[in-house]
């Protein structure tokens, strides 16, 4: 029987409640948010004489909750108007309504009492094959549906989001002992195919999969400082983006989720797991003891491990705790030789062998964390999951890891990891040495283009299950490669769909990948029935390479760089015009260059965590590879009426003007980047390249053809340019903006009312890149463009404003 989720209930609506709530909305779904009725009238409400009857009283609580979650940073809503789809209420008053919704998920405060006793009044209400689930993060789930009916226990079980919903993709699944199996796999494809979640399967043991592992790794962390002599910024330095975790590493994470939180989950763990070989990893040391006592819990307290003060200058400093005397002091830089060996190596597998063999206290600290680590994950198969790739999927997941335990131990090796677990004075589990003995030299292989994973009761490496609607490029790049050069690798997906992946430092945009474009739409052209542009980086691509650009305009060496924007705008408009269809897939950054990609493919395949903008002012340029032109186009595309053209186009000058960045793909929509009816949204990225392959596919089997290059754009002319002056004019005097920036936007409104043309008039796009380009030029010998673009250069920053 097919189930369809159109309505849900979130019975809670805290920090978590509500989040879930605002992911639900995101996707489509209708929400009914639920919380308790409050016990007295606040100040405001006595004020304005309302009684506790009143309903606006009744649902204060939930509905504070969801305001306060939707004001939020990082929004926890795609689009401010999918908080349209959440409807509010109180638990006495629209109870019953939760016999109207598809699956209800309880999100109260974690303590079973509390939990059971509202499952009894759902159990009451809710109509039979109803879903109900928990969030519990950690409350065996064999407890909560004691006493509850025969279908309840059938339809009931964990389903752990991580905080904040919209933005971890965690989503651990926990049977109950009677959860009927087809309703965990229900779960599973629900939560990866509509929530965007990576989906796992855990078992009801305490912090089930991601918590255990994370906290142990924290708390291993936390033992080891008084050890090794580690400072709090020593640890984060290690144990941040150069080993693939987020930039907020070990304690500022700790500081943002609160101290709090992190010791009751460890408590839990030590009170509920005392057969844990690693039981006594799980006491607090003394600092974190204090800390606790002192109400140092972190971000919510004011101060943690780090504490931001202010200066008798009215400056702000942060400081950091130390750890043996437990006063705060002024941050120290931590620096470390081996850490110095990986400045090369951009990805981030790639450096754990170096990592680990360093000689100084860094490499003794990687030695001695990997070893404990491993052997920790070996012993937590069958207990917490039955599958090692679980594990990795949970904290790649759940924590922010790039890459999970095992294959970090694939990466150093299995042989050397084990001879660091031993150094650490760990053993591994038994399985890990059979699989040693039996000549295996890893824990993952790949087959066929598909990732594969020991299965310890089997013995044998089996194929991750789920795969098929996924396409993984580092399964496939050298089997499928194509043609490569040193920016792009071009991929055959199959079904006749070719595949172009930026491989240059941040997916920048020069030379080597202009050519690349070209030469993989000349491949698909001849052999081919169509062409994505994707790639699994961290961002689709920051923009052009504006080093080479800086070095031209130094230089002087204007002919090369008029022709390297015109061989960008050719590539743009080869993107547009080609026989095949194009189809982009942007996802993270998607800045300048990337985006003006995207406005010029037959269709956009954008995951919803896309930042997509044209930012280019913030280095003292305009659009120069099709985007202005663009932007000019799409304007006259939707021009209606004589008296409100000069407002549309305005909308789309102020888009690059203001260098506006989607928060979200759907936010991108309202900017004019991506388009209504031609551009779509998918939610979990792993099926974003699949998804991309199978329209380009589409486009094609509809019998595509190469589009007629435009002659037909209306531009304004005089009228807009004269408004547009106008308004720079007005800015500048009010000192919003400098007199650089009133000239960069001088230069984008020639452009985009078409120069000084003395009535509308209908211009091909050549004549409006023409434009562009002559503007662009200009601007890159200012100083101040020069200036700016230096300091990117120098902070490392992207082309962003």
């Amino acid at each position: 029987m097919n189930r369809h989720i159109n309505k849900v209930a979130v019975i809670g609506s805290g920090i978590m409640g509500s989040g879930i709530a605002c992911h639900f909305a995101n996707i489509g779904v209708q929400v009914l948010l639920l919380d308790i009725v409050p016990r007295e009238l606040n100040d405001a409400e006595k004020a304005k004489g309302l009684t506790l009857e009143d309903r606006r009283v009744r649902n204060r609580l939930v509905n504070d909750s969801l305001t306060k979650a939707l004001k939020s940073k990082p929004s926890p809503i795609y689009h401010a108007d999918f908080a349209k789809r959440i409807q509010t209420g109180n638990l006495e008053d629209d109870l019953h309504r939760v016999s109207e919704v598809d699956w209800i998920i309880e999100v109260v405060v974690e303590r079973l009492d509390i939990k059971k006793q509202v499952f009894e009044k759902l159990d009451a209400h809710r109509k039979t094959g109803t879903l109900i689930t928990s969030n519990t993060s950690g409350i065996p789930i064999r407890f909560m549906c004691e006493g509850r009916s025969a279908d309840f226990r059938a339809h009931f079980c964990g389903t752990h989001f991580f905080n904040p919903a919209r933005y971890l993709k965690l989503f651990e699944i926990i049977p109950g002992p009677d959860t009927r199996p087809d309703i965990l796999e229900f779960l599973r494809g629900y939560g990866e195919q509509y929530l965007g979640k990576t989906s796992v399967v855990a078992q009801d043991t305490p912090a089930f999969i991601g918590n255990r592992i994370g906290i142990f790794s924290i708390m291993s962390l936390f033992h080891a400082v008084g050890e090794m002599g580690l400072t709090v910024e020593e640890v984060d330095k290690l144990t941040g983006p150069v080993i693939g975790r987020p930039k907020s590493a070990t304690f500022r994470t700790v500081d943002v989720v609160g101290l709090d939180t992190l010791v009751h989950v460890a408590n839990g763990i030590a009170d509920n797991c005392p057969d844990d070989e690693r039981h006594s990893l799980f006491q607090l040391p003394g600092f974190i003891s204090t800390m606790m006592e002192n109400g140092w819990l972190g971000s919510k307290s004011g101060q943690g491990f780090y504490k931001k003060v202010k200066q008798e200058d009215g400056s702000s400093e942060i400081l950091t705790l130390d750890l043996d005397t437990l006063d705060y002091r002024s941050k120290k830089r931590a620096q470390f030789a081996t850490l110095e060996q990986t400045k090369t190596v951009d990805n981030v597998i790639d450096r754990f062998p170096i990592l680990v063999a360093g000689k100084d206290k860094a490499g003794a600290f990687y030695r001695k964390s990997f070893g404990a680590l491993f052997a920790y994950v070996s012993h937590r198969i069958p207990e917490i999951t039955d599958a090692l790739y679980k594990i990795d999927d949970a904290m790649k997941a759940g924590f922010g890891w790039e890459h999970g335990p095992f294959q970090i131990w694939d990466a150093v090796g299995l042989e050397q990891g084990l001879a660091m677990a031993q150094e650490a004075g760990q053993e591994v589990a038994p399985w890990v040495s059979e699989l040693s003995a039996s000549g295996a030299k890893s824990f993952y292989t790949v087959r066929d283009g598909a990732t594969c994973y020991y299965d310890i009761p089997e013995k044998t490496h089996q194929k991750v299950p789920g795969q098929e609607a996924f396409i993984i490029l580092d399964n496939i790049r050298k089997s499928h490669e194509v043609y490569k050069n040193s920016g792009v690798v071009v991929e055959d997906l199959g079904d006749g769909i070719l595949n172009v992946e930026f491989r240059s430092k941040m997916n920048t945009i020069g030379g080597d990948v202009l050519a690349g474009l070209n030469k993989a739409v000349d491949l698909a052209e001849a052999n081919y029935r169509g062409l994505v542009v994707g790639n699994q980086a961290a961002n689709f691509s920051v923009g052009a390479n504006i080093g080479m650009i800086f070095m031209m305009a130094v230089e002087q060496e204007y002919d090369e760089l008029a022709m390297a924007v015109k061989q960008f705008q050719d590539t743009m408009m080869r993107m547009r015009y080609s026989s095949i269809p194009v189809v982009a897939a942007p996802h993270g950054m998607c800045l300048g260059g990337g985006c003006e990609l995207s406005l010029h493919a037959d269709m956009v395949v954008a995951a919803a965590e896309t930042y997509i903008g044209l930012v280019e002012f913030g280095v003292g340029v305009i659009p120069g590879g099709g985007g202005s032109k663009e932007m000019a186009l799409r304007a006259s595309d939707i021009f209606h009426k004589d008296d409100v053209e000069l407002n549309v186009l305005r909308e789309y000058f102020l888009t690059i003007g203001t260098a506006k960045v989607s928060t979200s793909a759907y936010e991108a929509f309202d900017t004019g980047i991506l388009q209504k009816g031609k551009d779509i949204v998918v939610v979990n990225k792993d099926r974003q390249l699949a998804t991309a392959k199978a329209y380009a596919a589409l486009l094609a089997d509809r019998g595509y053809t190469r589009p007629i290059e435009r002659t037909d754009v209306k531009v304004l002319g005089k009228q807009a340019l004269g408004m547009f002056l106008v308004g720079t004019d007005s800015m500048h005097a009010g000192k919003y903006i400098s007199e650089h920036d009133k000239k960069i936007a001088n230069k984008l409104a020639y452009v985009m009312a078409g120069g000084d043309l003395s009535e509308a008039s209908y211009v091909s796009e050549r004549y409006l890149l023409d434009l562009e380009r002559e503007a662009f030029l200009s601007l890159c010998t200012e100083r101040k463009t020069l200036e700016r673009i230096q300091h990117m250069l120098k902070v490392g920053k992207p082309l962003r404003n």
